[in-house]
C-alpha cells in the first residue's frame, strides 16, 4: 500500500486484522470504512504501525484460541493493539474480561457491533489527522462542529425520538421511536466542548431519562474504559469532565422515573449542577391517564420531598398543561394544591391547544379557549407566587454566576445567571458595577456576587 500524506505529512497508520464470520466482517468494514474517511491508512502488517485493530470471534473454542494467538502477536510485534468483535464480550473463568485477563496490555476491548468505540479508543492513542471538513469551519468546535448557542454554552442531545405516546404529543410520529447516541459519541463531542471554552454544558433530549433503554444500557467505551449507556453513568462522567474545565453540567427533559433518584448524590456532591428540568405536565392521577403520562404523579410530591433531602439546593423546573380535555374544577384545583405544596422553583404552562395528529383531539370534554386560557392564568399567578418567595430567599446569599453578557469589561455592571437559571426559560441575574474599581467582568467567566435584591423572574447582585 503506497504511503498517503495530508499537507505533506505521512498519514497515521492502523494495521487492521479481521477474524470469524461474514457478521464480524461487516463490522470491520464499517471501522475501515470510518478510518478511511477520517485519514488514517490501514495496513495489513503489524510492524510499521502506529497501532493495530484486531476483530475478534469468540463463538468456538478454535476461534477464541486463534483470536488470542492474534492478539498475542500483535502485542509482540507492535506493542500498541485495540480489541473488537465478540470475543470482546466474552467473561473469563474469574468473571472478567477475557481478553483483558489473556492480554491485560492491550489498550481497549470493545464487543461487536462497536464501531464508534473503536474509534473513541483509536482517537485516544493515535489522534486523527487533520480534517479540513471540520478543522477549518470558522467557529466550529472541531468534532462537536459548529454550534449556534454563544461560545460559553452549548447544548449536547443524547438521544433522538421518544417511547412514549402522550396523547398531546406528535414526536414520536416525527422523529420515532427512542435512539440512544453512543456513549463514547456523546462524550467526544462534550470534551470537544469543554476544550472549546464552554461553560455550560446542557443535556438535552425528548427523554433524557430513558437514556440507554433502547440499546438494553449496552456498555460502550470511553478513554478505553468501559461504561454503561445508562444515564447515571453519562452524568458521572460528565461531571467528573467538566470539574477538569471549571464548568457545569445542567440536566433537562428529565422524566421523574425512579432512577433519577440515583442522581441526586452526584448533585449534592456538586458534580453537576443541582438542577432538574422535569416535565411534570399535571398533578392529577386521573387526568395524566388521558395523557398517557409514564408517571402517575401520585407520589410526586414525596418524590420531590426526598430530592430536597437529599439535595437541599435543589432547584426544580417544570412544565404544566392547564385545560386538558375533560379538566374538571376539582382536578384543576389539585393542580394548583400541588404547586403550592411542591413548591416548584421554577414553572411553565400552556393553555391546552389541540394539534394536528395528537390523539388527545379525540378525547371527549374539550374545554372553550376561553377557559383554558383562564386556567392557564390562575396557575402562573400561583406559579410566580411560589417563584417570588423562592427568590426572595436567596437576597443577602453570595452566589456564583456565570457572566452572559458585560459591555465594556461590566465596568458598568452586566447579566449573568445563577445554577437555578438555565439560558432562555429561567431568570437573570443583573449585575450591579463591580464594588472595586479593579474588577472586570467578562462573558463566559464566573464571578462571585452577593444577591442584594429580588425583582420579578430576576435577581440583582453586586460582584466582589
Amino acid at each position: 500500500m503506497n504511503s498517503v500524506t495530508l499537507q505533506g505529512v505521512q498519514a497515521p497508520k492502523v494495521g487492521f486484522v479481521s477474524l470469524g464470520c461474514a457478521k464480524a466482517l461487516t463490522d470491520s468494514e464499517l471501522i475501515l470504512t470510518q478510518l478511511s474517511a477520517e485519514g488514517y491508512q490501514t495496513v495489513k502488517t503489524f510492524q510499521g504501525a502506529d497501532l493495530v485493530i484486531v476483530n475478534t470471534c469468540g463463538f468456538i473454542d478454535d476461534a477464541v484460541k486463534e483470536s488470542l494467538d492474534t492478539i498475542g502477536e500483535a502485542l509482540a510485534e507492535n506493542g500498541k493493539v485495540i480489541v473488537t468483535g465478540c470475543l470482546g464480550a466474552k467473561a473469563g473463568d474469574a468473571g472478567g474480561n477475557l481478553v483483558r485477563q489473556m492480554h491485560p496490555s492491550v489498550l481497549a476491548v470493545t464487543g461487536p457491533q462497536a464501531t464508534q468505540e473503536v474509534m473513541d479508543a483509536v482517537h485516544l492513542h493515535l489522534p486523527k489527522p487533520h480534517d479540513p471538513f471540520l478543522d477549518l469551519v470558522p467557529n466550529a468546535f472541531g468534532s462537536a462542529g459548529i454550534k449556534l448557542t454563544p461560545r460559553h454554552y452549548a447544548y449536547i442531545k443524547i438521544s433522538e425520538g421518544c417511547n412514549h405516546r402522550c396523547t398531546f404529543c406528535i414526536i414520536p410520529s416525527m422523529r420515532g421511536d427512542l435512539v440512544s447516541r453512543p456513549i463514547g459519541d456523546v462524550l467526544k463531542e462534550a470534551q470537544a466542548l469543554f476544550e472549546g471554552g464552554v461553560k455550560e454544558l446542557l443535556v438535552i433530549s425528548q427523554d433524557t431519562s430513558a437514556y440507554g433503554v433502547d440499546v438494553q444500557y449496552r456498555t460502550g467505551f470511553w478513554n478505553g474504559k468501559p461504561i454503561k449507556t445508562r444515564l447515571f453513568e453519562l452524568t458521572q462522567t460528565l461531571g467528573e469532565m467538566a470539574q477538569t474545565y471549571g464548568a457545569w453540567v445542567r440536566l433537562h427533559y428529565v422524566y421523574p422515573y425512579p432512577s433519577v433518584d440515583e442522581i441526586l448524590p452526584l448533585m449534592a456532591s456538586g458534580l453537576v449542577l443541582p438542577y432538574l428540568d422535569v416535565p411534570f405536565q399535571h398533578s392529577h392521577p386521573d387526568v395524566l391517564k388521558r395523557m398517557k403520562r409514564p408517571a402517575s404523579g401520585e407520589k410526586n410530591l414525596e418524590r420531590i420531598q426526598r430530592w430536597r433531602e437529599a439535595c437541599p439546593e435543589i432547584v426544580i423546573r417544570s412544565t404544566f398543561i392547564a385545560g386538558f380535555p375533560g379538566e374538571t374544577e376539582e382536578e384543576f384545583a389539585h393542580l394548583l394544591n400541588f404547586m403550592q405544596e411542591a413548591k416548584i422553583d421554577r414553572a411553565g404552562c400552556f393553555a391546552y391547544s389541540p394539534v394536528k395528529g395528537a390523539t388527545a383531539n379525540d378525547l371527549p370534554g374539550l374545554l372553550p379557549e376561553v377557559v383554558r386560557e383562564e386556567r392557564r392564568a390562575a396557575f402562573m399567578a400561583v406559579a410566580e407566587a411560589v417563584s417570588a418567595a423562592k427568590l426572595q430567599q436567596r437576597v443577602g446569599a453570595t452566589m456564583q454566576i456565570l457572566v452572559d453578557h458585560a459591555p465594556g469589561l461590566g465596568k458598568k455592571g452586566g447579566l449573568g445567571r445563577t445554577y437555578a437559571d438555565a439560558p432562555e426559560i429561567d431568570g437573570t441575574v443583573k449585575l450591579l458595577p463591580p464594588e472595586k474599581i479593579s474588577k472586570t467582568l467578562k462573558v463566559g467567566e464566573f464571578t462571585k456576587a452577593r444577591i442584594v435584591q429580588a425583582q420579578g423572574h430576576d435577581l440583582i447582585a453586586q460582584p466582589f
